[in-house]
């Protein structure tokens, strides 16, 4: 009898864990998307996100309708753990933010990582499904510049303009998450704004998969790099186009400089190959390099910003390996191209 009891004991436990996390799973790729503007890092967001569905899990038992939403309760514990990971005085930022455009090949050293704006998966922080136009506003706040531009913004601003002008809550709903006036919140919100609209932030458009202009630079793109003709390459980038390769500082700016950087001998792309891969709302694609094996093997992550049919940023994240980690690994290169 003791046994049976046992067991029907585990059984109700069982039972209500997988009650709580039937509730709670769903809310995953909006906080994750929360997180990640707030942090500017995909693998923090993923980590604050995990530690805000345990907590919630831990205290689901004293969750009480009757004080507000699962919805706001579960933003109001991912919003105090961002806040915590916040309390460092060093905000992320993009290598053109760390110091001047370079005037040679020396790439220097690389930056500590908690410095940089990482990239993030569009899977982890996109519905799946959705309003075509409402999915464009959506790409949009998550491209690296409008990320790097968040971190100008003191945490709590940042929690309030993200809240109210990304994803769209109520100034009443702010307030009570944050637990201060609405009148508050609005003076932050104005404040934000303010300061967003000073950040010299990157020129760029998110990915749109059904634009024949995008989709034919891209292809262009796709096709002059392959056959490593840095003559066509050069010729779809803008006249001020910047090339990063996070962690290094070192950056350019200028269609004639970038023209020299992928002549160099050193650091050719010959016999590279551009697979697409969906990552901070723009066009993507990981950079495959023949292996010793006779296949390929990702060498980085590539984001391209995009303005009226040209590539106006070109950032490549090296540390392959961790990037595989957040997003997945590639696919195979498409046959015949």
């Amino acid at each position: 009898m003791e046994t049976s009891a046992g067991a029907a004991g585990t059984s109700a436990g069982a039972g209500r864990t997988d009650a709580r996390m039937t509730r709670l799973e769903p809310f995953r790729t909006e906080l994750t998307g929360y997180c990640y503007r707030m942090l500017g890092s995909g693998f923090e967001a993923e980590d604050a996100v995990q530690e805000t569905l345990v907590r919630a899990w831990r205290s689901f038992d004293r969750y009480d309708e009757r004080r507000g939403s699962l919805r706001t309760w579960l933003y109001r514990i991912a919003t105090n753990i961002c806040l915590d990971m916040l309390r460092s005085p060093q905000r992320r930022a993009l290598v053109m933010d760390l110091g001047p455009a370079a005037d040679g090949p020396d790439i220097g050293a690389p930056a500590p990582e908690r410095f940089l704006v990482q990239p993030v998966s569009d899977g982890a922080v996109l519905p799946a499904h959705g309003d075509p136009e409402e999915l464009v506003v959506r790409r949009e706040s998550i491209r690296l510049a409008f990320v790097a531009a968040l971190q100008h913004l003191p945490p709590r601003q940042r929690a309030v303009l993200i809240l109210r002008d990304v994803l769209c809550w109520r100034a009443e709903e702010v307030a009570r998450l944050l637990g201060t006036t609405v009148a508050s919140v609005t003076s932050a919100l104005q404040r934000a704004r303010t300061t967003l609209r000073a950040v010299d932030q990157a020129p760029g458009e998110p990915f749109r998969p059904a634009d024949p202009t995008q989709r034919d630079l891209l292809a262009r793109y796709c096709d002059a790099f392959e056959r490593h003709d840095v003559e066509a390459l050069v010729a779809l980038l803008r006249e001020d186009a910047t090339m990063s390769m996070p962690p290094f500082r070192f950056w350019l700016r200028g269609r004639d400089r970038i023209r020299l950087a992928l002549l160099n001998p050193a650091a050719s792309c010959a016999g590279a190959r551009l697979v697409p891969v969906a990552a901070n709302g723009s066009p993507a694609f990981w950079q495959l390099r023949p292996g010793p094996d006779g296949g390929y093997l990702p060498f980085g992550l590539v984001l391209l910003d995009v303005v009226d049919g040209l590539v106006a940023g070109l950032t490549t994240f090296l540390d392959a390996d961790r990037m595989v980690t957040l997003l997945g690994p590639p696919g195979e290169p498409p046959a015949g191209r």
